[in-house]
């Protein structure tokens, strides 16, 4: 399976509160296997060059899929989708695995 990175893009005055919380636990619940990493929410941030647009990053999550068109389809139920928000889905190239470079030894 490959693996891709869910960004969720969310309105700027967006704060998630405990209903929230509870909708993406279920929704990350359905993903079942498929979720490598719940990944963490944004609240503080910056942007740099060309990011003019009504929404900001919100945070992200990793899931493994078939394919592109399989992690869209999980993509469809995410709660920001409801609240006003986005998701951007992208397949990964694996270059690193944590600190490393992946298939080069680590050194020391």
């Amino acid at each position: 399976m490959t693996e891709f990175v869910l960004t969720y893009r969310t309105l700027p005055d967006y704060v998630g509160s405990p209903d929230a919380l509870a909708v993406w636990d279920e929704w990350f619940d359905r993903l079942g296997r498929n979720l490598i990493d719940r990944g963490n929410p944004v609240f503080v941030r910056k942007t740099l060059g060309n990011c003019d647009t009504e929404t900001t990053l919100g945070g992200y999550s990793l899931i493994k899929a078939d394919d592109l068109k399989a992690a869209v389809a999980l993509a469809e139920g995410c709660p920001v989708l409801n609240e006003g928000g986005g998701v951007e889905v992208g397949e990964l190239t694996i270059l690193n695995r944590g600190t490393t470079r992946a298939g080069k030894p680590r050194e020391g």
